[in-house]
Protein backbone atom coordinates (compact mmCIF):
# COMPACT_ATOMS: atom_id res chain seq x y z
CA UNK A 1 0.00 0.00 0.00
CA UNK A 2 1.57 2.96 -0.73
CA UNK A 3 1.71 5.93 1.46
CA UNK A 4 -0.14 9.75 0.57
CA UNK A 5 2.69 10.66 -0.93
CA UNK A 6 3.60 7.58 -2.54
CA UNK A 7 0.26 7.72 -4.64
CA UNK A 8 0.99 11.10 -5.29
CA UNK A 9 4.34 10.11 -7.31
CA UNK A 10 2.81 7.28 -8.76
CA UNK A 11 -0.26 9.14 -10.32
CA UNK A 12 1.82 11.61 -11.26
CA UNK A 13 4.30 8.81 -13.25
CA UNK A 14 7.05 10.58 -11.34
CA UNK A 15 8.91 7.23 -10.48
CA UNK A 16 7.74 5.49 -13.48
CA UNK A 17 10.98 4.07 -14.81
CA UNK A 18 13.34 4.59 -11.44
CA UNK A 19 14.44 7.64 -13.57
CA UNK A 20 13.92 10.12 -11.08
CA UNK A 21 16.70 9.54 -8.69
CA UNK A 22 20.56 10.53 -9.91
CA UNK A 23 23.35 8.30 -8.65
CA UNK A 24 27.37 9.16 -7.93
CA UNK A 25 29.58 6.35 -7.38
CA UNK A 26 32.83 5.65 -5.42
CA UNK A 27 34.69 2.77 -5.49
CA UNK A 28 37.70 1.88 -3.66
CA UNK A 29 40.80 -0.42 -4.95
CA UNK A 30 44.13 -1.54 -3.63
CA UNK A 31 47.00 -1.13 -6.04
CA UNK A 32 48.94 -4.90 -6.17
CA UNK A 33 52.03 -5.89 -7.98
CA UNK A 34 52.04 -9.08 -9.94
CA UNK A 35 52.29 -11.29 -6.83
CA UNK A 36 49.12 -9.80 -5.44
CA UNK A 37 51.32 -8.39 -2.76
CA UNK A 38 50.42 -4.44 -1.57
CA UNK A 39 52.04 -2.18 -4.72
CA UNK A 40 55.39 -0.54 -3.21
CA UNK A 41 54.80 2.37 -6.00
CA UNK A 42 53.73 5.64 -5.68
CA UNK A 43 50.72 7.33 -6.27
CA UNK A 44 50.53 7.19 -10.12
CA UNK A 45 51.86 10.44 -11.18
CA UNK A 46 49.59 10.77 -14.82
CA UNK A 47 46.19 10.87 -13.11
CA UNK A 48 47.33 14.30 -11.28
CA UNK A 49 47.52 15.26 -7.22
CA UNK A 50 45.56 13.17 -5.12
CA UNK A 51 45.21 16.04 -2.74
CA UNK A 52 42.93 17.78 -5.25
CA UNK A 53 41.64 15.55 -8.19
CA UNK A 54 38.36 15.11 -7.01
CA UNK A 55 37.64 11.75 -9.22
CA UNK A 56 40.72 9.38 -8.64
CA UNK A 57 42.21 9.58 -4.95
CA UNK A 58 42.99 7.60 -2.05
CA UNK A 59 41.27 6.64 1.41
CA UNK A 60 42.81 5.31 4.36
CA UNK A 61 46.31 3.91 2.77
CA UNK A 62 48.72 5.59 -0.06
CA UNK A 63 47.58 2.48 -2.09
CA UNK A 64 44.32 2.28 -1.51
CA UNK A 65 43.13 3.93 -4.46
CA UNK A 66 38.96 5.78 -4.66
CA UNK A 67 37.27 6.45 -8.43
CA UNK A 68 34.61 9.01 -8.05
CA UNK A 69 31.86 9.70 -10.55
CA UNK A 70 30.03 12.43 -11.16
CA UNK A 71 26.48 12.07 -10.60
CA UNK A 72 24.39 10.42 -13.67
CA UNK A 73 20.87 9.89 -14.52
CA UNK A 74 20.62 6.41 -15.16
CA UNK A 75 22.34 3.66 -14.09
CA UNK A 76 23.42 3.16 -17.15
CA UNK A 77 25.50 6.55 -17.34
CA UNK A 78 27.14 5.96 -14.26
CA UNK A 79 28.80 3.18 -15.47
CA UNK A 80 29.96 5.12 -18.18
CA UNK A 81 32.04 7.50 -16.04
CA UNK A 82 33.22 4.74 -14.09
CA UNK A 83 34.08 2.49 -16.58
CA UNK A 84 36.49 5.78 -18.64
CA UNK A 85 38.24 6.39 -14.76
CA UNK A 86 39.09 3.35 -14.01
CA UNK A 87 40.52 2.45 -17.11
CA UNK A 88 42.55 6.14 -16.92
CA UNK A 89 43.82 4.82 -13.36
CA UNK A 90 44.82 1.43 -14.62
CA UNK A 91 46.58 3.22 -18.18
CA UNK A 92 48.45 5.53 -15.49
CA UNK A 93 49.58 2.46 -13.35
CA UNK A 94 52.99 2.02 -13.20
CA UNK A 95 54.56 -1.57 -15.02
CA UNK A 96 54.02 -4.39 -12.92
CA UNK A 97 50.52 -3.04 -11.16
CA UNK A 98 47.51 -3.84 -10.99
CA UNK A 99 43.94 -3.40 -8.98
CA UNK A 100 43.20 -5.90 -6.48
CA UNK A 101 39.23 -7.16 -7.21
CA UNK A 102 38.11 -7.95 -3.97
CA UNK A 103 36.54 -6.20 -0.79
CA UNK A 104 38.59 -8.09 1.35
CA UNK A 105 42.74 -7.01 1.25
CA UNK A 106 45.73 -8.69 0.05
CA UNK A 107 47.85 -10.53 2.92
CA UNK A 108 48.72 -7.69 5.54
CA UNK A 109 51.66 -8.15 7.20
CA UNK A 110 52.13 -9.85 10.49
CA UNK A 111 53.71 -7.21 12.30
CA UNK A 112 51.58 -3.99 11.99
CA UNK A 113 54.41 -2.00 13.98
CA UNK A 114 54.50 1.77 12.16
CA UNK A 115 57.87 1.02 11.90
CA UNK A 116 57.29 -2.69 9.32
CA UNK A 117 54.19 -0.79 8.10
CA UNK A 118 56.57 2.37 6.96
CA UNK A 119 59.53 0.05 5.84
CA UNK A 120 56.36 -2.57 3.72
CA UNK A 121 55.01 1.34 2.28
CA UNK A 122 51.98 0.98 3.63
CA UNK A 123 51.69 4.32 5.21
CA UNK A 124 48.24 6.53 5.70
CA UNK A 125 46.90 7.95 2.75
CA UNK A 126 48.45 11.70 1.86
CA UNK A 127 45.61 14.14 2.91
CA UNK A 128 47.24 16.82 4.54
CA UNK A 129 48.36 16.48 8.35
CA UNK A 130 44.84 16.36 9.94
CA UNK A 131 43.59 13.87 8.46
CA UNK A 132 46.86 11.73 8.53
CA UNK A 133 46.46 12.45 12.42
CA UNK A 134 43.01 11.52 12.54
CA UNK A 135 43.99 7.87 10.13
CA UNK A 136 47.34 7.68 12.96
CA UNK A 137 44.35 7.80 15.67
CA UNK A 138 41.49 5.85 13.93
CA UNK A 139 43.78 2.73 13.60
CA UNK A 140 45.26 3.12 17.41
CA UNK A 141 41.71 2.39 18.24
CA UNK A 142 40.08 0.40 16.06
CA UNK A 143 43.18 -2.03 14.56
CA UNK A 144 45.06 -1.10 11.63
CA UNK A 145 43.69 -3.98 9.45
CA UNK A 146 39.93 -2.89 10.01
CA UNK A 147 40.43 -0.13 7.86
CA UNK A 148 41.79 -1.81 4.98
CA UNK A 149 38.80 -3.38 3.10
CA UNK A 150 37.11 -1.75 0.39
CA UNK A 151 33.68 -1.19 -1.20
CA UNK A 152 31.52 0.40 -3.43
CA UNK A 153 29.71 3.63 -2.56
CA UNK A 154 26.55 5.09 -4.19
CA UNK A 155 25.94 8.18 -3.99
CA UNK A 156 21.58 9.06 -4.28
CA UNK A 157 19.89 12.11 -4.44
CA UNK A 158 16.11 12.40 -5.63
CA UNK A 159 15.17 14.91 -8.44
CA UNK A 160 14.09 18.25 -7.67
CA UNK A 161 10.76 18.09 -9.51
CA UNK A 162 9.78 14.93 -7.11
CA UNK A 163 10.84 17.22 -4.16
CA UNK A 164 8.62 20.21 -5.75
CA UNK A 165 5.73 17.67 -6.25
CA UNK A 166 5.56 16.95 -3.28
CA UNK A 167 5.41 20.32 -1.52
CA UNK A 168 3.08 22.07 -4.15
CA UNK A 169 0.28 19.50 -2.98
CA UNK A 170 0.98 19.27 0.82
CA UNK A 171 1.34 22.50 1.63
CA UNK A 172 -0.17 21.71 4.81
CA UNK A 173 2.28 19.28 5.96
CA UNK A 174 5.72 20.80 4.75
CA UNK A 175 7.06 24.56 4.82
CA UNK A 176 9.72 23.91 2.31
CA UNK A 177 11.99 22.06 0.20
CA UNK A 178 14.10 21.39 3.07
CA UNK A 179 11.59 19.53 5.05
CA UNK A 180 10.32 17.26 1.87
CA UNK A 181 13.61 16.69 1.32
CA UNK A 182 14.33 15.79 4.81
CA UNK A 183 11.32 13.12 5.15
CA UNK A 184 12.03 11.43 1.31
CA UNK A 185 15.25 10.98 2.37
CA UNK A 186 14.80 9.87 5.81
CA UNK A 187 12.10 7.19 4.64
CA UNK A 188 14.72 6.07 1.67
CA UNK A 189 17.32 6.00 4.41
CA UNK A 190 15.19 3.76 6.88
CA UNK A 191 14.40 1.56 4.02
CA UNK A 192 17.99 1.10 2.95
CA UNK A 193 19.11 -0.06 6.76
CA UNK A 194 16.00 -2.03 6.88
CA UNK A 195 16.91 -4.60 4.37
CA UNK A 196 20.55 -4.13 4.36
CA UNK A 197 20.41 -8.18 5.23
CA UNK A 198 19.13 -8.43 2.00
CA UNK A 199 21.53 -7.08 -0.03
CA UNK A 200 23.75 -8.52 1.94
CA UNK A 201 22.70 -12.00 1.01
CA UNK A 202 22.29 -10.93 -2.64
CA UNK A 203 25.59 -9.38 -3.48
CA UNK A 204 27.71 -10.40 -0.13
CA UNK A 205 31.09 -11.03 -1.86
CA UNK A 206 33.56 -11.26 0.94
CA UNK A 207 33.84 -14.82 2.09
CA UNK A 208 36.95 -14.88 3.79
CA UNK A 209 39.90 -12.33 4.91
CA UNK A 210 43.65 -13.10 3.25
CA UNK A 211 46.46 -13.50 6.14
CA UNK A 212 47.16 -11.62 9.33
CA UNK A 213 43.65 -9.76 8.80
CA UNK A 214 42.73 -11.06 11.78
CA UNK A 215 45.18 -11.09 15.20
CA UNK A 216 45.90 -14.36 15.94
CA UNK A 217 42.98 -17.13 17.64
CA UNK A 218 40.35 -14.39 16.39
CA UNK A 219 39.60 -16.05 12.73
CA UNK A 220 36.52 -17.28 12.11
CA UNK A 221 35.59 -20.71 11.81
CA UNK A 222 34.39 -20.78 8.49
CA UNK A 223 34.15 -19.31 5.18
CA UNK A 224 30.99 -16.52 5.37
CA UNK A 225 28.79 -14.22 3.22
CA UNK A 226 30.08 -10.87 3.58
CA UNK A 227 33.11 -10.24 5.60
CA UNK A 228 32.98 -6.51 5.10
CA UNK A 229 29.59 -6.37 5.80
CA UNK A 230 29.86 -7.70 9.28
CA UNK A 231 30.67 -7.56 12.72
CA UNK A 232 34.32 -8.02 11.56
CA UNK A 233 34.85 -5.97 8.88
CA UNK A 234 34.97 -2.45 8.12
CA UNK A 235 35.02 0.06 10.92
CA UNK A 236 33.36 1.80 13.62
CA UNK A 237 30.39 -0.63 15.33
CA UNK A 238 28.60 2.72 15.84
CA UNK A 239 24.64 2.50 14.69
CA UNK A 240 22.98 5.72 13.62
CA UNK A 241 19.77 7.31 14.44
CA UNK A 242 17.34 7.15 11.22
CA UNK A 243 14.25 8.85 13.19
CA UNK A 244 15.04 12.15 11.73
CA UNK A 245 17.34 14.87 11.00
CA UNK A 246 17.57 16.33 14.02
CA UNK A 247 17.94 12.59 16.33
CA UNK A 248 20.77 11.21 13.44
CA UNK A 249 23.11 14.54 14.16
CA UNK A 250 22.28 14.12 17.84
CA UNK A 251 23.39 10.73 18.02
CA UNK A 252 26.91 11.50 16.30
CA UNK A 253 27.56 14.58 17.99
CA UNK A 254 27.08 12.32 20.99
CA UNK A 255 29.52 9.78 19.78
CA UNK A 256 32.04 12.11 19.26
CA UNK A 257 31.48 14.40 22.35
CA UNK A 258 32.04 11.25 24.67
CA UNK A 259 34.70 9.85 23.04
CA UNK A 260 32.75 6.91 21.05
CA UNK A 261 33.64 8.58 18.09
CA UNK A 262 36.90 10.26 17.12
CA UNK A 263 35.03 13.04 16.00
CA UNK A 264 31.82 13.62 13.75
CA UNK A 265 33.30 12.59 10.28
CA UNK A 266 34.07 8.95 11.67
CA UNK A 267 30.47 7.64 11.53
CA UNK A 268 30.70 5.07 8.44
CA UNK A 269 26.97 3.98 9.13
CA UNK A 270 25.43 1.61 6.12
CA UNK A 271 23.55 4.71 5.27
CA UNK A 272 25.17 8.68 5.35
CA UNK A 273 22.78 11.68 4.86
CA UNK A 274 25.18 13.82 3.32
CA UNK A 275 24.12 17.88 3.02
CA UNK A 276 27.05 20.75 3.36
CA UNK A 277 30.51 20.35 4.60
CA UNK A 278 29.86 19.56 7.91
CA UNK A 279 27.07 17.96 10.54
CA UNK A 280 26.23 21.77 11.27
CA UNK A 281 25.31 22.20 8.02
CA UNK A 282 23.33 19.32 7.54
CA UNK A 283 21.11 20.01 10.53
CA UNK A 284 20.85 23.32 9.34
CA UNK A 285 20.59 23.23 5.62
CA UNK A 286 18.87 19.38 5.22
CA UNK A 287 20.01 16.15 3.42
CA UNK A 288 21.18 17.05 -0.03
CA UNK A 289 21.56 13.24 -0.74
CA UNK A 290 22.08 9.94 0.89
CA UNK A 291 25.22 8.02 1.07
CA UNK A 292 25.00 4.33 0.90
CA UNK A 293 27.90 1.59 1.96
CA UNK A 294 26.53 -1.86 1.76
CA UNK A 295 28.00 -3.10 -1.32
CA UNK A 296 31.27 -5.51 -1.42
CA UNK A 297 33.13 -5.28 -4.72
CA UNK A 298 31.82 -7.55 -7.52
CA UNK A 299 35.38 -9.43 -8.57
CA UNK A 300 33.28 -10.08 -11.79
CA UNK A 301 33.38 -6.97 -12.64
CA UNK A 302 36.40 -4.73 -13.78
CA UNK A 303 35.28 -1.80 -12.25
CA UNK A 304 33.83 -3.52 -8.69
CA UNK A 305 30.03 -3.38 -9.84
CA UNK A 306 27.22 -3.97 -12.26
CA UNK A 307 24.72 -2.06 -14.30
CA UNK A 308 22.28 -4.68 -12.56
CA UNK A 309 23.06 -4.04 -9.32
CA UNK A 310 22.67 -0.37 -9.62
CA UNK A 311 19.25 -0.98 -11.66
CA UNK A 312 18.40 -3.41 -8.35
CA UNK A 313 19.41 -0.57 -5.77
CA UNK A 314 17.62 2.11 -8.02
CA UNK A 315 14.57 -0.07 -7.80
CA UNK A 316 15.17 -0.56 -3.93
CA UNK A 317 15.26 3.55 -3.41
CA UNK A 318 11.80 4.03 -5.39
CA UNK A 319 9.84 1.27 -3.99
CA UNK A 320 11.11 2.72 0.00
CA UNK A 321 10.11 6.26 -1.27
CA UNK A 322 6.52 5.18 -2.54
CA UNK A 323 5.95 3.51 0.97
CA UNK A 324 4.37 4.57 4.23
CA UNK A 325 7.54 5.97 6.99
CA UNK A 326 8.22 4.11 9.93
CA UNK A 327 6.39 5.73 13.14
CA UNK A 328 9.20 7.60 14.67
CA UNK A 329 9.04 5.94 18.31
CA UNK A 330 9.59 2.61 16.31
CA UNK A 331 12.86 3.43 14.58
CA UNK A 332 15.49 2.66 16.65
CA UNK A 333 14.55 -0.89 17.58
CA UNK A 334 13.56 -1.94 14.20
CA UNK A 335 16.90 -0.72 12.98
CA UNK A 336 19.10 -2.34 15.62
CA UNK A 337 16.73 -5.44 14.81
CA UNK A 338 17.64 -5.09 11.49
CA UNK A 339 21.30 -4.71 12.37
CA UNK A 340 21.66 -8.08 13.88
CA UNK A 341 19.60 -9.65 10.68
CA UNK A 342 22.87 -8.10 8.77
CA UNK A 343 25.18 -9.51 10.46
CA UNK A 344 23.54 -13.30 10.89
CA UNK A 345 23.24 -13.14 7.51
CA UNK A 346 27.03 -11.67 6.59
CA UNK A 347 27.94 -14.44 8.74
CA UNK A 348 26.39 -17.11 7.69
CA UNK A 349 27.59 -20.08 5.60
CA UNK A 350 27.99 -18.91 1.72
CA UNK A 351 26.92 -22.10 0.23
CA UNK A 352 23.85 -22.86 2.87
CA UNK A 353 20.60 -20.82 2.13
CA UNK A 354 19.94 -17.99 4.48
CA UNK A 355 17.77 -18.41 7.63
CA UNK A 356 15.73 -15.74 6.79
CA UNK A 357 14.75 -17.35 2.82
CA UNK A 358 11.09 -17.07 3.13
CA UNK A 359 11.07 -13.21 4.47
CA UNK A 360 13.47 -12.74 1.33
CA UNK A 361 11.44 -14.25 -1.24
CA UNK A 362 8.07 -12.73 0.01
CA UNK A 363 10.33 -9.49 -0.42
CA UNK A 364 11.60 -10.04 -3.70
CA UNK A 365 8.05 -10.92 -5.18
CA UNK A 366 6.70 -7.36 -3.50
CA UNK A 367 9.50 -5.54 -5.68
CA UNK A 368 8.62 -7.61 -8.63
CA UNK A 369 4.59 -6.83 -8.14
CA UNK A 370 5.55 -3.20 -7.74
CA UNK A 371 7.86 -3.11 -10.59
CA UNK A 372 5.31 -4.36 -12.83
CA UNK A 373 3.10 -2.01 -11.31
CA UNK A 374 5.47 0.97 -12.80
CA UNK A 375 6.05 -0.61 -15.73
CA UNK A 376 9.33 -1.63 -15.77
CA UNK A 377 11.23 -2.95 -19.02
CA UNK A 378 12.12 -6.39 -19.58
CA UNK A 379 16.37 -6.34 -17.93
CA UNK A 380 14.45 -5.35 -14.60
CA UNK A 381 12.19 -8.73 -14.82
CA UNK A 382 15.42 -10.93 -15.69
CA UNK A 383 17.28 -8.79 -13.02
CA UNK A 384 14.72 -10.13 -10.69
CA UNK A 385 14.51 -13.61 -11.99
CA UNK A 386 18.29 -13.72 -11.71
CA UNK A 387 17.91 -12.97 -7.62
CA UNK A 388 14.55 -15.09 -7.19
CA UNK A 389 17.06 -17.86 -7.96
CA UNK A 390 19.82 -16.66 -5.85
CA UNK A 391 17.66 -16.96 -2.82
CA UNK A 392 16.57 -20.26 -3.72
CA UNK A 393 19.77 -21.67 -5.00
CA UNK A 394 22.55 -19.67 -2.08
CA UNK A 395 25.28 -21.50 -4.57
CA UNK A 396 24.44 -19.10 -7.36
CA UNK A 397 25.33 -16.10 -5.00
CA UNK A 398 29.07 -14.11 -5.09
CA UNK A 399 30.07 -15.12 -2.08
CA UNK A 400 29.51 -19.10 -2.72
CA UNK A 401 30.86 -18.63 -6.30
CA UNK A 402 34.04 -17.34 -4.70
CA UNK A 403 34.12 -20.36 -3.05
CA UNK A 404 34.71 -22.52 -5.67
CA UNK A 405 38.26 -20.50 -6.11
CA UNK A 406 39.32 -20.93 -2.55
CA UNK A 407 42.90 -22.47 -2.36
CA UNK A 408 44.14 -23.21 1.25
CA UNK A 409 41.73 -20.58 2.90
CA UNK A 410 42.97 -17.85 0.61
CA UNK A 411 41.86 -16.45 -2.93
CA UNK A 412 45.17 -14.58 -3.82
CA UNK A 413 45.26 -17.01 -7.04
CA UNK A 414 42.14 -15.93 -8.34
CA UNK A 415 42.28 -12.30 -7.19
CA UNK A 416 45.64 -11.77 -9.07
CA UNK A 417 44.59 -14.07 -12.17
CA UNK A 418 41.10 -11.65 -12.78
CA UNK A 419 43.43 -8.59 -11.92
CA UNK A 420 45.75 -9.04 -14.57
CA UNK A 421 43.12 -9.80 -16.98
CA UNK A 422 41.15 -6.51 -16.15
CA UNK A 423 44.84 -4.92 -16.39
CA UNK A 424 45.45 -6.00 -19.49
CA UNK A 425 42.50 -5.48 -21.35
CA UNK A 426 42.77 -1.63 -19.54
CA UNK A 427 45.79 -1.45 -21.79
CA UNK A 428 44.64 -1.93 -24.68
CA UNK A 429 42.03 0.39 -24.85
CA UNK A 430 42.86 2.48 -27.83
CA UNK A 431 43.23 6.47 -26.94
CA UNK A 432 42.54 6.23 -23.03
CA UNK A 433 41.69 10.04 -21.18
CA UNK A 434 44.55 11.73 -20.11
CA UNK A 435 43.30 14.41 -18.86
CA UNK A 436 43.86 13.92 -15.34
CA UNK A 437 47.80 15.34 -15.91
CA UNK A 438 46.86 18.96 -15.91
CA UNK A 439 47.23 21.11 -12.56
CA UNK A 440 43.71 22.73 -12.35
CA UNK A 441 41.06 19.64 -11.52
CA UNK A 442 39.10 18.66 -14.01
CA UNK A 443 34.68 19.91 -13.23
CA UNK A 444 32.23 17.68 -13.88
CA UNK A 445 31.52 19.19 -17.30
CA UNK A 446 35.22 18.85 -18.21
CA UNK A 447 35.29 15.56 -17.89
CA UNK A 448 32.36 14.15 -19.57
CA UNK A 449 33.70 16.18 -22.49
CA UNK A 450 37.07 14.74 -21.97
CA UNK A 451 36.02 10.97 -21.66
CA UNK A 452 33.08 11.12 -23.90
CA UNK A 453 34.06 13.75 -26.31
CA UNK A 454 30.37 15.06 -26.78
CA UNK A 455 28.76 11.94 -27.59
CA UNK A 456 26.63 11.22 -24.68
Amino acid sequence: MFSRIGQLIFDNEAVAQTSDFTMGLEIEMQRIDEEGNFSKEPYPAGIGDEKTNPWITTDYLEVMTEVVTPSAEHAIDAMHYLYGINTALRVALAPGEMLWPLSMPPALPADKSPENLAKENLVFAKAGPAKEAYLVEWAKRRGWSQGTPCGVHINLSISEHIIKLVLQNFPERFRNETEVRNHLYTVVAQGFVRYRWFITYLFGASPVAEANYFEKDKELPHAVRSLRQSSQGFGTKFSGDYSSVKAYVARIEAGAKDGTLISDYEFHGPVRLKGGKNLQDLKKNGIDYIELRMLDLDPSSSVGVRTSTLRFIRLLASYFIMNPAIKEDEVNAIMSRADEMNNEVALEAPTQPTRYQNKALAFLQTLAAYANRIQLGPEYQELLDDLEDRIENPRTTPAAKLMNYVEDGSLRKYAVRKARHYQNAALQTISPFQGFEREEPLTATELRQGLFKGNW
